[in-house]
């Protein structure tokens, strides 16, 4: 059992990658996980008062499929085959983050101040989770898929649009971090 346990390597990881995304270019699909809220939106009936959702969902069940094994796989992967989700963090990020108060760092998977039940009560908090819910929401449909889609499934594909899309998030983490971060807080 200790080899589920642990991070497979990017040799084990990659190749099985690339056999889904051979199998999806197979088959005529594209991989994208931003794609499931638009299907589920029209299956919800939206498609009778916004034309963008006016599509045939059945034809896109297979992808929420996955998104429900990628739900169902990251409970169980969390809950009963994970014996260590601390990441290690290089002690001077941990102290940095210390500063601007985000003293989960070095302690929990991802910080509590965000993800955690303290986060709905802090006004300041949900309001940065809220907008900036909106902007990843605006900004997958705006660039025509979401990380997954454009990183895995597109430049896989060959597809320029893709992999501009990708230096582009990845243009984007840097400055957030970098930039904007530090004045939020």
């Amino acid at each position: 059992m200790n080899w589920i346990l642990q991070p497979w390597p990017w040799y084990v990881s990659g190749p099985l990658i690339a056999l889904v995304m051979f199998l999806l270019l197979y088959l005529g699909k594209n991989f994208g996980m931003s794609a499931n809220l638009r299907t589920l939106c029209s299956l919800s009936g939206a498609g009778k008062s916004c034309s963008f959702f006016n599509f045939d969902w059945k034809a896109q069940r297979w992808n929420l499929i996955v998104m429900i094994g990628a739900v169902i796989g990251g409970f169980i992967a969390s809950n009963f085959l994970s014996e260590n989700q601390v990441p290690a963090i290089n002690p001077k990020t941990t102290a940095q983050l210390h500063e601007i108060g985000i003293d989960s760092a070095g302690e929990a998977y991802v910080p509590t101040e965000f993800f955690g039940e303290e986060a709905f009560s802090n006004p300041k908090t949900l309001l940065l989770l809220l907008v900036g819910g909106l902007f990843v929401g605006f900004g997958a449909r705006y660039a025509g898929g979401c990380t997954s889609g454009h990183s895995i499934s597109g430049i896989s594909n060959l597809q320029l649009p893709s992999l501009i899309a990708t230096i582009g998030f990845f243009i984007g983490g840097l400055i957030m971090v970098h930039l904007i971060f530090p004045i939020l807080f």
